[in-house]
């Protein structure tokens, strides 16, 4: 298993398959969906340290790749609920309790997390974006993004939305991150990206597709990281 130090990755997870007992009222692909939580080492892991989501340790991986978390920056977390990210960036930023760096919003209410605020709110909305800056008291180093639409089962479509909340939180970045900061979101390749990743190529100086292990292999998810923020 991982540990502290070395949260990029698990040992055989054999061992821990569990089954299903067959229930006809359930639906064969909630079933499925149960057995890969069951069976998922980074589910397990989740619940051992107390994270708010699985989703914490796809940003330790990459922030172990990258390491743009690091004491004294400011970070704003778009699509923050339930936690996971803010977990992670609070703990990194070492954030004093009543001189949080660490700022998020989602449409759905957070857990307080240590170390953060959190409002809930629709980051289109300027007015949202404002409340955050206020909060926060300046601009951030960090802007990042774990937000993705609701799927419906159509490949493209999921793609379309997804891309739109990309570029949705790459508009704030672009309008609001400091000089040298750092922008990481998902992203799901597919074409309609192509616009949003030039647009950070232009503004950044180094743009990267990443695939963290903790995203499972078989699904479409994946992130990019654009660091050193041209102004």
């Amino acid at each position: 298993m991982t540990n502290e130090n070395n949260p990029g990755s698990f040992g055989s997870s054999r061992g821990l398959s569990q089954k299903l007992k067959k229930d006809k009222k359930r639906k064969s692909s909630s079933t499925r969906w149960i057995g890969r939580q069951l069976n998922d080492p980074y589910v397990l892991e989740t619940q051992k340290r107390g994270y708010k989501s699985r989703a914490a340790f796809k940003l330790l991986q990459i922030n172990e790749k990258y390491k743009f978390l690091a004491p004294g920056l400011s970070v704003i977390d778009l699509g923050c609920a339930p936690g996971g990210w803010l977990q992670i960036a609070s703990q990194k930023v070492s954030s004093i309790v009543g001189e949080e760096k660490v700022v998020g919003v989602d449409l759905l209410p957070t857990q307080e997390i240590p170390g953060s605020i959190s409002i809930i709110g629709d980051i289109s909305d300027k007015i949202v974006g404002k409340k955050l800056l206020k909060i926060l008291g300046s601009n951030p180093n960090i802007i990042m993004s774990d937000m993705a639409a609701n799927t419906t089962g159509h490949r493209q479509t999921d793609h379309i939305r997804t891309t739109y909340l990309l570029e949705t939180a790459l508009d704030f970045a672009l309008d609001n991150l400091k000089k040298n900061g750092v922008f990481l979101a998902k992203c799901f390749k597919g074409g309609t990206e192509i616009e949003a990743l030039s647009l950070m190529k232009k503004h950044f100086s180094r743009v990267h597709h990443i695939k963290p292990d903790a995203s499972r292999k078989e699904s479409v998810e994946g992130y990019v990281i654009a660091l050193g923020y041209k102004t």
